[in-house]
């Protein structure tokens, strides 16, 4: 069984976030680059499967820039026996469905029975990848499951709904999103760090998959994008016995009740 997880570097949700006014487009050298958190959990996900399994190979599948080859061999380091980079500027800025087309092809050309995906990104937060990804493929999807179990033929969770929690299946060859309630992911150690620098990762163009990024096919519009404003200071209530009768005039003037 071949597992493939979809891996996402994002600016650290710790620094500082900033759009360019310019490009319309996030600010990626504001802050640090990491592995998103929910990725993190995925990839936990497949090694530890991985690790109770026979015949099970983990791999990695990212699309960004130069920087996230690093990171890829940061997620090595947990375990993953192989990583596919996709690295293109005419990538950069691309929307989702570019995205997933990408993430398919690349998913495609080197054939897996199961793809993992963290649910929703903490920086773009579309949320609606891993669902591209499956109708891109023709495969069964199973989306935000908060437990996971994986067979030969089968993958299964069970997912939050209203009032309880649904249990769903799909056969093999599925695509399913997990969500922050799965296990953290653990900490590489050194003999991970070590083995990961000799692991194959492998780094793919548009070329190479057969992709054209200008392709008439739809394609997200920026019409205009503004910075938020800056946050101003709060009115201050000192209590002189109406305290209270002035904060129900403040909270109704604002319409927050």
């Amino acid at each position: 069984m071949k597992i493939a997880v979809l891996v996402k570097e994002v600016p650290d949700s710790y620094g500082e976030r900033r759009l360019n006014l310019t490009t319309g487009l996030a600010d990626r050298e504001a802050s640090d680059k990491v592995l998103d958190e929910i990725t993190s959990r995925a990839v936990e996900a497949a090694v530890s499967h991985a690790e109770s399994a026979d015949g099970v190979e983990v791999a990695l599948v990212s699309m960004g820039p130069e920087s996230a080859e690093a990171t890829l061999r940061k997620t090595l380091a947990m375990g993953a026996d192989s990583a596919h980079h996709v690295l293109d500027s005419a990538l950069a800025g691309a929307d989702m469905t570019l995205t997933a087309e990408v993430l398919a092809g690349v998913l495609q050309r080197i054939g897996c029975d199961l793809v993992i995906a963290g649910d929703v990104s903490s920086d773009g937060t579309g949320g609606v990848i891993p669902t591209m990804v499956a109708e891109r493929m023709g495969a069964a999807h199973a989306t935000s499951l908060d437990t996971l179990s994986i067979t030969d033929s089968t993958v299964a969770g069970e997912r939050a709904a209203y009032g309880g929690t649904v249990t769903v299946e799909a056969q093999l060859p599925a695509v399913v999103s997990v969500t922050e309630r799965l296990p953290d992911a653990r900490f590489p150690g050194f003999k991970g760090i070590m083995a990961a620098k000799k692991k194959p990762l492998e780094t793919y163009t548009l070329a190479d998959l057969g992709i054209d990024a200008e392709a008439d096919v739809p394609r997200s519009i920026m019409l205009s994008v503004t910075e938020s404003p800056a946050r101003t200071a709060g009115e201050k209530i000192t209590d002189e016995g109406d305290a209270g009768k002035r904060l129900a005039e403040y909270l109704t003037e604002k319409k927050l009740v």
